[in-house]
């Protein structure tokens, strides 16, 4: 077997890869209906808020392709959520009232993964440079960043970088080029087997599938099955320097 090279850098995916969030939103959505809900059970909610999280309809997707506005597909998550949960839909002001709500009240609630930390320390032991690419435009992100105490990330691609999302290459390439390691030498850690552990495969890195249990991103699927091709799955960050000093 040809040996891997010498891993020279990681970077990760942030959202339920880095910051939790999935807690977040739930607990937002929380916030925001609880009064208007009490017949709600504890089944309900759990329901009600893993609709919103999943995005089964593909909404977010919408959104990376501009076909919506980021508002927008967040407006389609909740109404998805409320019809399938025998709730009426929001009409225009009441929707556009609600995300200004959950716009300031969801920042409160941005957490780092206990497993986060401790990575991240040992990577600064070891000297070896981290960030992060996401789907989602950089300001926006490097808020969540810092509001999840996680300021240490100096280096962050977002789509409106590159003008183009996971998983296509050139994201991948650029946050390489900027962490200043080459993509052969460096992981690529995320939540999403296809966008992100496929996708920075096919870009020249390595690959790490993060499937935390009780993620909802992505949606399982039978595709989730597929035997394992060029890629590392994980199902914890402390995982992450086993494979660096392999």
């Amino acid at each position: 077997m040809t040996p891997q090279p010498q891993v020279h850098g990681v970077l990760f995916d942030i959202d339920e890869t880095l910051v939790d969030l999935q807690a977040a939103m739930g607990t937002t959505l929380r916030t925001l209906a609880e009064q208007d809900l009490p017949h709600f059970t504890e089944t309900d909610w759990a329901v009600y808020q893993a609709l919103f999280a999943a995005d089964p309809q593909g909404f977010y997707d919408q959104y990376l392709a501009g076909d919506l506005s980021f508002a927008e597909q967040r407006i389609r998550r909740l109404q998805h959520a409320q019809v399938s949960s025998g709730l009426p839909e929001l009409d225009d002001d009441a929707a556009e009232a609600w995300n200004a709500t959950y716009e300031s009240v969801l920042p409160r609630h941005f957490q780092a993964f206990d497993d986060v930390v401790p990575l991240l320390d040992e990577l600064d032991a070891r000297g070896i440079p981290f960030g992060a690419v996401s789907n989602n435009v950089h300001d926006y992100q490097r808020a969540k960043l810092d509001a999840a105490g996680l300021q240490r990330i100096g280096v962050l691609v977002g789509i409106d970088t590159v003008g183009v999302a996971k998983p296509d290459p050139a994201i991948f390439l650029e946050g390489a080029r900027r962490l200043g390691t080459e993509p052969a030498q460096t992981f690529y850690v995320g939540d999403n087997r296809r966008a992100d552990a496929e996708g920075a495969a096919d870009a020249g890195l390595r690959g790490v599938w993060l499937d935390r249990p009780g993620n909802p991103s992505p949606v399982r699927s039978e595709a989730d099955a597929r035997p394992l091709r060029g890629i590392s799955r994980i199902g914890s960050l402390t995982e992450v320097i086993g494979l660096v000093g392999a």
